[in-house]
């Protein structure tokens, strides 16, 4: 056989190879393709799937700590023939809960009248006779009326205020009107606020801030704690009209200098509490 058949032989059995090599590629590349789609798809399924039941999951799993923990501190204190558990081959949830309900329901009726009145009054003059025990009952009975009376202004407003420098901006509860001592020794008018901490916002400082430093938000106090225990991550919109949104109660940062110069108003809406 002639020598050039030879390389053209050789030449196009070369090309079918390389054909055959490209078609495998493009069938590889393809199918790597598919399954890159696949995963991309079951990850988002995932993830929807995470975003729809984790907060379900953890507000049912901290009821039930809840219920949980009243139930072991309720349920041994009722009597035996009282206890619906002692009839039943398994626990029920929640009996602890409901018998607490009912007997400060029942507490509550008593003390309405006079003769509880006459009993809570000789328990108080009691505890105002113990050294130490008066401290602790007089303090914490004064926050737990201040807290749930209607009329109190505690955690009834969100405001911004100039913390720890300024510039720089956080966010706090008004819990009263400074007065006292605090109040007299100053020519501002002052105002309680509770620095929350993130994530918790159970701990966190009390600042005497002067009224016309604050800017008070039109923010719910529960969207404000969401906003807290988030870090920022949830944050509500602004609910104010439109032309409120555009007016700026505070000037842009420039180092040391006073970013507000006028106290600014409240604005009338849910600031003021639910």
């Amino acid at each position: 056989m002639p020598v050039g058949d030879v390389l053209t032989a050789a030449n196009r059995m070369h090309d079918t190879i390389r054909e055959g090599d490209s078609l495998e590629k493009e069938d590889h590349d393809g199918s790597g393709r598919q399954r890159g789609h696949l995963i991309g798809r079951l990850r988002g399924y995932m993830v929807a799937g995470i975003l729809v039941t984790a907060p379900v999951g953890i507000t049912l799993y901290l009821a039930w700590l809840f219920l949980s923990f009243v139930d072991s501190q309720v349920t041994p204190i009722i009597p035996v023939q009282y206890n619906p558990n002692t009839y039943l081959p398994f626990g029920v949830p929640g009996v602890g809960l409901i018998v607490l309900i009912v007997a400060l329901t029942i507490i509550g009726w008593v003390t309405r009248g006079i003769v509880g009145r006459y009993v809570l009054r000789l328990g108080e003059n009691l505890l105002h006779r113990t050294p130490v025990i008066r401290s602790v009952y007089s303090a914490t009975k004064q926050i737990v009326e201040t807290v749930v009376s209607k009329k109190s202004e505690a955690f009834r407003q969100v405001v911004l205020f100039e913390y720890p420098r300024r510039g720089c901006w956080a966010m706090g509860f008004v819990t009263g009107k400074t007065v006292g001592e605090v109040q007299n020794v100053t020519e501002d008018e002052i105002v309680n606020v509770f620095l929350p901490t993130t994530p918790n916002p159970t701990s966190g400082y009390l600042l005497f801030v002067p009224r016309r430093e604050l800017v008070t938000l039109n923010m719910t106090v529960e969207e404000g704690i969401k906003m807290v225990v988030s870090g920022g991550i949830v944050t509500p919109p602004d609910t104010r009209p439109l032309p409120q949104q555009d007016v700026k109660l505070v000037t842009a940062a420039a180092a040391d200098k006073r970013t507000i110069d006028i106290a600014p108003r409240a604005v009338p809406g849910r600031g003021k509490g639910d």
